[in-house]
């Protein structure tokens, strides 16, 4: 049927071309001849159709032994697949474990990094070995875990400084001195703490490198320490140790020495300063004076014969007149402790005004002082006490200034005093002791 069907196809469909059969005989030879034609093509195709599905057939049992192969391998490979992942869940657990502490470590390595490269920029060792601080700078700023070589490194940097801190060493440096100019010289390190050189204590400056002058250095005492300490060989000596690594030094210098604190007092405390000079020149002169005729009057205490001092004065007056009344006597003889008072408690009555007139004075600077502060608090506020602090300082010098130049002179004029005081009673008990004798003499004189 599918024949026929395909016969009555080819023969509608074939080419108008062709030659048109003269009879029915032609006809049917004609249709033979298509149809013996066809069979040849029909055959042809009908090979090429078994050989192609022959190959195909093969192809497929070939695909199916694939499929098989590969079902079986891909089966496999899921097993393989499924304990595989167990495993990397498990590695990761430990992973994470692991990683956790390791990253605790990377942060308490970066931690001390940091620490130590702060410490190591301020450490005067620092000025002896320069660039000693690369690998503290890699380690802190690194995001990758450092190495155990790297790990070592930093062990063995803060074991140098712990080192370097108990040792003094000398050794050749750069120094910039308080004119600016730069040289060279040995500088002797103590530990991580001073650093001095020439006598002279140094600082460390972090961000240069150099070691620096300060304009202005600690005590002599200190100084005095420091050149003790270049100079010697061995043994033990005194030295001032600063455990802030310069910050106590930059504000030892900066403590006002004897000249500022008087600079500081004004006009003031130069008045107290010469007002204080003259009480010590009038105490000196004076305390001089009282020992010396102190001195004189105790040797005439023994001795008969009438001296040149306030006593021999007062006997000479008793020796010259010897007969007249003891009221008389006694009148001459005050009249003559009168003439030898000035002499004995002259300028004290100066050196205890002076003694009342220097706390005023203090008072002055200090009112002077407060004036200034407020003064400065109305032009430029309260924001920078340093604005304030001349007027302060001049409140509170000035008035330690005055209580220190009254405190000895008050002291002194009392002393003074009482030595003065001393004098005047010995001449008022020996002319008591003349009018006295004179008594005596003339009682006796009237009995015979």
């Amino acid at each position: 049927m599918n024949r026929l069907l395909f016969l009555s196809l080819f023969i509608f469909l074939a080419p108008v071309s062709a030659e048109e059969p003269n009879d029915l005989q032609s006809l049917l030879e004609q249709v033979k001849k298509e149809r013996s034609q066809e069979k040849e093509v029909l055959a042809k195709r009908e090979s090429k159709f078994k050989s192609a599905h022959s190959k195909q057939k093969g192809l497929l049992d070939l695909a199916l032994k694939t499929l098989a192969k590969e079902e079986a391998r891909s089966a496999t490979l899921r097993n393989n697949y499924d304990t595989y992942d167990l495993e990397i869940t498990r590695q990761n657990a430990v992973l994470k474990e692991k990683m956790g502490a390791l990253g605790e470590l990377d942060g308490i390595v970066k931690q001390i990094a940091g620490d130590l490269d702060v410490i190591i920029d301020t450490s005067l060792v620092s000025a002896q070995k320069p660039n000693r601080d690369e690998i503290l700078d890699v380690l802190a700023n690194r995001k990758e875990l450092p190495s155990l070589e790297e790990l070592e490194e930093l062990w063995i940097l803060a074991m140098d400084e712990m080192v370097e801190s108990g040792k003094i060493v000398t050794f050749p440096g750069k120094i910039v001195t308080a004119a600016g100019n730069e040289i060279e010289q040995n500088v002797t390190r103590i530990g991580v703490f001073n650093a001095v050189s020439a006598g002279r204590f140094l600082r460390n400056l972090p961000d240069t490198g150099k070691l620096i002058e300060p304009g202005r250095q600690p005590g002599q005492r200190f100084l005095d320490m420091a050149q003790n300490l270049e100079t010697a060989s061995s043994g033990i000596h005194a030295f001032p140790i600063d455990p802030t690594r310069g910050a106590m030094l930059a504000l030892l210098v900066q403590v006002p020495d004897l000249k500022n604190r008087i600079e500081q007092g004004g006009l003031v405390g130069y008045v107290i300063i010469f007002i204080g000079l003259i009480g010590v020149l009038i105490s000196l002169e004076r305390l001089i004076l009282l020992v010396t005729t102190s001195r004189k009057v105790k040797k005439q205490l023994k001795s008969k014969k009438a001296g040149d001092n306030p006593l021999g004065r007062i006997m000479k007056v008793y020796e010259k007149n010897p007969d007249i009344d003891t009221e008389t006597l006694g009148l001459k003889l005050d009249e003559a402790i009168l003439k030898e008072m000035p002499r004995i408690q002259r300028g004290l009555g100066a050196l205890a005004l002076l003694a009342a007139v220097s706390p005023l004075l203090g008072l002055l600077g200090t009112v002077t002082g407060i004036i200034e502060t407020f003064q400065s608090i109305t032009l430029y506020g309260t924001g920078d006490p340093r604005v304030m602090s001349g007027g302060i300082s001049q409140a509170l010098v000035t008035t330690v200034m005055g209580l220190l130049v009254a405190i000895p002179l008050l002291l002194s004029h009392s002393f003074l005093s009482s030595k003065s005081n001393a004098l005047i009673q010995i001449l008022d008990e020996k002319s008591t002791a003349f009018v006295a004798l004179l008594a005596e003499i003339n009682r006796i004189k009237k009995n015979v």
